[in-house]
C-alpha cells in the first residue's frame, strides 16, 4: 500500500507546482496584452524589451511549477514500448531545463530569425533551448495520454498534446517563412497556452487521485493522473 504520508505530500507538490505554473501563464498572458503591437512569445522576454523581466520570471515559475509536478508523478509509465524509453517525469524535467536555459538566455531585440546577419550565438541558444522544450512537453503528453487508466484524461492528453505539437510547428514555420507573422504570433500564443493549462489540469488531477486513492503503488504507478 502507498503510505498516507506520502500520497499527501506528492499532492502537495503537484497543487503547489498547477499554482506555479497557473501563475506563470498569468504573467505571459499580462504580458502580452500589455504590448500593442503583435509578436511572438519568445519576444516578450527579449533585450530591451519592457515585459523581459515578467517574461523570465513566469518562465522560471514554469521551471519551478512543472519540476514539483514532475516529482509528483515520476511512478507513472506509459503502456506503449517506444514512449516507455523514458517516464513522463523525466521528459517534463527536460522540457523544465530547456525553458530555464531559455529563460537564461533571452534572445537578442526582435529574437531575429536564423536567416539573417542579426542572428547571433545568444539568439541560436535561445531558439534551440525553446524547441527542444516544446518537443519535450509534447513527448511527455503524448506518454501520459498512453499511460493505462483514467481515460477522460488520456483524452483529453492526446487531443491537446498533438495540438500542441502541430500549431507550434505551424506558427514556428510561419515564423521561417517570414509570410503571416501576425497569424504565426497567434498560434504560437495558442500553443503556449494550450501546452502550459495541460500541465495545471494534470498537476490539480495527480493530486486529486493521489488523495483518494488507496491502491497498492503498483497501481497508481499504472495510473497517468
Amino acid at each position: 500500500m502507498v503510505d498516507g504520508p506520502r500520497r499527501h505530500h506528492d499532492a502537495a507538490l503537484a497543487v503547489v507546482g498547477a499554482l506555479l505554473v497557473a501563475l506563470a501563464l498569468l504573467l505571459i498572458w499580462s504580458a502580452r496584452v500589455s504590448v500593442p503591437r503583435e509578436l511572438y512569445v519568445s519576444e516578450l522576454g527579449a533585450l530591451g524589451e519592457p515585459t523581459a523581466a515578467q517574461f523570465s520570471l513566469a518562465l522560471h515559475l514554469l521551471v519551478a511549477g512543472g519540476l514539483l509536478v514532475a516529482w509528483a508523478v515520476r511512478d507513472v509509465r506509459s503502456a506503449p514500448r517506444l514512449l516507455r524509453r523514458g517516464t513522463p517525469a523525466l521528459t517534463l524535467a527536460l522540457s523544465c531545463s530547456a525553458f530555464l536555459v531559455a529563460a537564461r538566455v533571452p534572445c537578442t531585440a526582435t529574437c531575429p530569425l536564423p536567416l539573417g546577419d542579426t542572428f547571433t550565438v545568444q539568439d541560436l541558444v535561445h531558439t534551440l533551448a525553446a524547441v527542444v522544450a516544446f518537443a519535450a512537453a509534447c513527448w511527455a503528453m503524448l506518454q501520459v495520454a498512453f499511460a493505462p487508466g483514467h481515460r477522460a484524461l488520456s483524452g483529453i492528453t492526446l487531443v491537446m498534446g498533438l495540438a500542441v505539437a502541430v500549431i507550434a510547428a505551424t506558427g514556428g514555420l510561419l515564423s521561417l517563412a517570414r509570410w503571416n507573422a501576425v497569424f504565426g504570433s497567434r498560434l504560437e500564443l495558442v500553443a503556449t497556452t494550450i501546452g502550459i493549462g495541460w500541465l495545471v489540469v494534470y498537476g490539480v488531477a495527480r493530486a486529486a487521485r493521489l488523495l483518494r486513492s488507496r491502491a497498492p503503488a503498483a497501481e497508481l504507478a499504472a495510473d497517468p493522473a
